[in-house]
């Protein structure tokens, strides 16, 4: 494969005279990491905000956030729930723990052999840890965990990374500790590995990664008073509270996984601006949209938990020039930013979910995607 830096072969030359816009800024090389590099496509930016933010690691109390999207109306609806909240008080933030996993398959020839090598495994994890933090100035090798099936036995190894999203970092440690059990004191029957046995949830969605993090797990949340949800809404707090019922229990009969409205739109939205790996949407975006109302004050008080943030401050896509820029008006770029960069995505997410469920609540859903994506007098 070609990377920039080497020549070209004259069949790609051919078929980037077939994309004169998304090559025509190919000479800007600087830093591209993939192959056969042709050039560059133009997605729209908008700030979203201005959003009160009280983080436990975002210390920026006022920030507007850079969305890179084609679907109209989400900037606008991030940015009005950004307002309700901020009216409000604003957002609370708390990243809470982190790891990241990759999940080798060892096969035995027998069950009872996988059994023994089962039953064997947590002991390993010093000699884990000795040959796969080798491979990585910021990897830290937390725990091994093993599944059997039949005469397999898939291990799940969990990380942190310093302040990467890290799947680099992982793969590369544990191919290096699954190497050197083979080599050097392969169990009684083994007779290979593989490097993945479906068990890490990379690149897709599972219950693993609810339960245990594979990225950041971060909570926002963020009280309504009913005074400004009526006059900036044109609803009520209570409204609010019954749709939200009415949506968790027509998601338990479809059998969703989470509970959520939209928050895929800020994920997605931001991974690209700000250089994540955007492969990782799937995973990153299950999320849990819970409402507690007070009879009392009318108070409303929504909180959004994402159990599995996959992002990272530094490396990847995050050295890029406009990607850096992104991340650095908002304060997340380099070490020690990756639990404030998880906190920014859960309160953006926060916030459009706020003003999606008034959009249901007011029945102005399908007026403002008319509106703002075809015109005011546009058909569909």
């Amino acid at each position: 494969m070609w990377h920039c830096g080497t020549p070209r072969n004259a069949k790609l030359d051919a078929q980037i005279k077939l994309l004169p816009k998304i090559s025509r800024d190919i000479s800007s090389t600087s830093n591209i990491k993939i192959e056969n590099f042709v050039g560059f496509t133009s997605v729209p930016v908008g700030l979203a905000g201005p959003l009160t933010l009280n983080g436990t690691y975002q210390t920026r109390k006022t920030l507007y956030a850079p969305l890179a999207t084609v679907e109209p109306t989400v900037v606008a609806a991030c940015s009005r729930g950004c307002k309700i909240f901020s009216a409000c008080g604003g957002i609370s933030t708390s990243a809470l723990e982190e790891g990241v996993s990759r999940a080798p398959v060892f096969a035995f020839s027998t069950i009872p052999q996988a059994l023994a090598f089962y039953r064997l495994v947590p002991s390993l994890l010093g000699k884990f840890k000795l040959v796969a933090e080798k491979t990585s100035h910021h990897a830290q090798l937390l725990s091994v965990v093993p599944r059997i099936i039949g005469s397999s036995v898939h291990v799940k190894f969990t990380y942190t990374c310093g302040d990467a999203a890290g799947q680099n970092m992982v793969t590369l440690g544990t191919h290096a500790a699954c190497v050197a059990l083979m080599d050097e004191d392969q169990p009684d029957g083994m007779i290979d590995f593989q490097l993945d046995g479906n068990m890490s949830s990379d690149k897709k969605l599972s219950w693993g990664s609810v339960h245990e993090p594979r990225g950041v797990s971060v909570l926002a949340w963020g009280t309504i008073t009913n005074i400004v949800s009526e006059k900036m809404l044109g609803c009520s707090t209570r409204k609010f509270k019954s749709v939200l019922s009415r949506i968790e229990a027509g998601g338990v009969r479809n059998g969703n996984m989470g509970q959520c409205l939209n928050p895929s739109n800020i994920v997605s939205a931001m991974f690209i601006a700000w250089g994540q790996d955007v492969g990782s949407v799937l995973e990153s975006g299950f999320s849990h949209l819970t409402a507690e109302y007070n009879e009392e004050t009318e108070d409303l008080t929504l909180s959004l938990l994402f159990p599995s943030l996959l992002v990272g401050s530094v490396g990847g896509g995050t050295g890029y020039a406009t990607q850096k820029e992104a991340l650095e008006l908002i304060g997340c770029h380099g070490e020690g930013k990756k639990w404030a960069l998880a906190e920014t995505i859960a309160a953006f997410a926060l916030a459009l979910e706020l003003s999606t469920l008034s959009a249901l609540a007011t029945d102005t859903f399908a007026a403002s995607h008319k509106d703002l994506a075809r015109g005011p007098k546009s058909k569909l």
